[in-house]
Formats: C-alpha cells, sequence, structure tokens
C-alpha cells in the first residue's frame, strides 16, 4: 500500500505503508542510533512525535519480549529507510511491521530518512502528517502537540520488590522507561511508581528514603503548576531527576529552559563531567535544554556538558542532595558509562536513611 508523509514545511514523501491504515499526526524528530529500534519504539518520551530513524535498514533483529521500555508505544508514527519483513533473530517474536499493526502506529518505508533529517535540523520544529488518503495532503495544518504527560503517567501508585532490604524510593512518572525502575531494583531498592501529580502530603505518607523523577515527553514548562509541589518534595528528600526530571528540577530552583534547534537522540551523545574532566558517551532523547546562563540565579551548579554543542547535561544542588543529568544513564538503547549514576544515587539515600534513623 502506498502512504505519504507531508511535512508542515510543504515537502511531501512518498513511501510503501506498514502497520495501522489511520492516519497520525506529530511532532517529526529523528533518532541516530545504528540499533535499539525496540527501545526507541516504546519510550514514553516520543509521545506525541514521528519518529524519522536515519539508520538505513531498521526491524532487521525483530521485536523481543524482553526490550520494551514501557506496556504499549507511546510515539504516533515511524519513518524508516528500509523495513526489514523478515527478521533474523533467536529472541525474535514479531516483525516491527506486525507490532505497529498491533499497536495502531503507521509506518512507512522507502523513504529518503537522511532528507528528513536535514529538513528538520534546517528549519527546527517540524510537524507531519502521515496517511494513505493523498487527497488529504493539501489540507494538512500542522497543530503543536501540548500536555502529553498525563498520557504517559500511572494513574495510581504501583510498589515494586515491596520485601527489598535496600533504601525506599519514590520515582515519580513523567513516563519513565522500565530500565529505569529495572536499574533501582538490581540495587536492592523497593520502588514505589507515583503519578506525576503527586503531592508533598502523599510523599509524607509513603515514607521514601529518596526521590526519582523520571524522563518524560514535551515541554518542561507544560507542568509549571505542579513545580510548587515538587519542591516541597524534593528538598525534603535525596533526590535524581533524569531528563524530564531534570528539567523540572532546574526550574524549581529558578532555572529557565529552551527548545533545542533539533534535539538530541541517539546513542552517542559525548558529555563530560566539569568537575574531573572526564567524557562519557550518552544515550539521549530530548527536545528541551536548560539555557546555561540561568544557573548563575539558582543554587544549582554545572556538572556535565555536552561537548559537541555545550549545552547543560547535569547540575547539582549546591546545599541539598539533589542532582541530576540530561542524559539517560539507564541507557537502553545505548551506552552505559554513567551507569554508575544509579549506585551513587542509592548509597545517598542509604547514608542519609542511616541519619535520619540514628
Amino acid at each position: 500500500m502506498k502512504g505519504y508523509l507531508v511535512l508542515s514545511t510543504g515537502e511531501i514523501f512518498e513511501g510503501e505503508w506498514f502497520g495501522s491504515a489511520a492516519d497520525c499526526t506529530g511532532e517529526v524528530v529523528f533518532n541516530t542510533g545504528m540499533t535499539g529500534y525496540q527501545e526507541v519504539l516504546s519510550d514514553p518520551s516520543y509521545a506525541g512525535q514521528i519518529i524519522t530513524f536515519t539508520y538505513p535498514l531498521i526491524g532487521n533483529y525483530g521485536i523481543n519480549e524482553r526490550d520494551y521500555e514501557s506496556l504499549k508505544p507511546a510515539c504516533k508514527g515511524l519513518i524508516v529507510g528500509d523495513l526489514c519483513e523478515m527478521p533474523s533473530h533467536y529472541e525474535s517474536g514479531h516483525s516491527l511491521a506486525e507490532i505497529a499493526t498491533n499497536y495502531g502506529i503507521g509506518v512507512l518505508s522507502g523513504i529518503d530518512t537522511r532528507a528528513i533529517t536535514q529538513i528538520v535540523r534546517t528549519e527546527g520544529e517540524v510537524y507531519g502528517l502521515l496517511t494513505t488518503d493523498r487527497a488529504k495532503l493539501d489540507s494538512f495544518k500542522p497543530q503543536p502537540i501540548g500536555k502529553v504527560v498525563p498520557g504517559v503517567s500511572v494513574k495510581e501508585a504501583q510498589t515494586y520488590n515491596e520485601d527489598a532490604a535496600g533504601p525506599h524510593i519514590a520515582l515519580i512518572d513523567f513516563g519513565y522507561k522500565k530500565s529505569i525502575l529495572t536499574n533501582l531494583l538490581n540495587g536492592g531498592c523497593k520502588v514505589t511508581v507515583m503519578p506525576y501529580s503527586v503531592t508533598y502530603n502523599e510523599i509524607v505518607a509513603l515514607n521514601p528514603d529518596g526521590i526519582f523523577l523520571s524522563n518524560g515527553p514535551g515541554d518542561p514548562k507544560d507542568l509549571t503548576p505542579q513545580l510548587g509541589e515538587l519542591k516541597q518534595i524534593v528538598e525534603n528528600y535525596p533526590t535524581m531527576g533524569i531528563c524530564l526530571g531534570h528539567q523540572l528540577i532546574s526550574l524549581m530552583f529558578g532555572c529557565d529552559t529552551e527548545r533545542l534547534p533539533y534535539g538530541h537522540r541517539g546513542s552517542n551523545h559525548p558529555v563530560k563531567n566539569v568537575i574531573t574532566g572526564k567524557v562519557y558517551l550518552t544515550s539521549q532523547n530530548h527536545g528541551y535544554v536548560v539555557k546555561p546562563e540561568s544557573l548563575a540565579v539558582s543554587p544549582l551548579e554545572l556538572t556535565f556538558v555536552n561537548v559537541n554543542d555545550k549545552s547543560v547535561e547535569g547540575v547539582r544542588h549546591k546545599t541539598l542532595p539533589i542532582s541530576s543529568v540530561q542524559f539517560h544513564p539507564e541507557a537502553h538503547a545505548g551506552p552505559d558509562d554513567t551507569n554508575h549514576l544509579f549506585a551513587d544515587f542509592i548509597r545517598q539515600c542509604q547514608a542519609t536513611g542511616e541519619k535520619s534513623y540514628a
């Protein structure tokens, strides 16, 4: 079946359609990873977006039951150069096309994804329509997607590893990846996942040893109404934030955020620890970033910087046990160079808990 992509910049692409035949619209973004399409597909941070894979061959090792990052994909659609319909891997249970059909996602194949990437890099914020109806191409009116976190956050508390001997972590869910939860559980923690709208009183009743602010989709300023409660929470517990969680921590302490020209989405982004000078390769997926000049008027200090564009990649509070990073130390997909940050956070929670109970 023929399918079409029309961009808000006016370009039209024609290719082969797979998956759900329903139209979809969303922000068009690109991911530069050579592998990890299953993790990308199921990452809630892509809610409301149409993902373009720059690597030409996608789907060649299929889809397994182990590498999902959420219960169901939140992205709107996929654009690929060459979709493999006959994957080969001992763990593969389905093809990418089959999974797209099962979850109602449209996939357009046979597209020059490098051309789309160049458009997004040049124009910045680009929206698209995926459709099988050519008659709809001329009438497409782009609509920015806003306030997507409520659609990917849990609706009620969920507790894991109830009898763990380690610290109890409250994971505030803005669209968390399963790998974050896995790292905390592997570190011996009891974890309670809480909705994004959690209040300070609810956290106090939970009596955790630490707070974890997850990744998630969208503009961090969409969550401005939550910042007051979140600030009260993190000021009273050891806290770590990732991606959107990092941006929210920065906002609540007086920093500002801005949209990147075309985002960081891929598995090989170098970041530098400004304290040690060591460089790490990281997995990233974000379209917004903390303004570096705004750190000067806040109680936060820079810990990591992006080697390529010098953007803020990590901060920590000057007096409280609060730290955050823009990149993904849990990886999946991507390198786990910075996985030690989970162990550092867990040790901080243990140390603080021991002082509290002494």
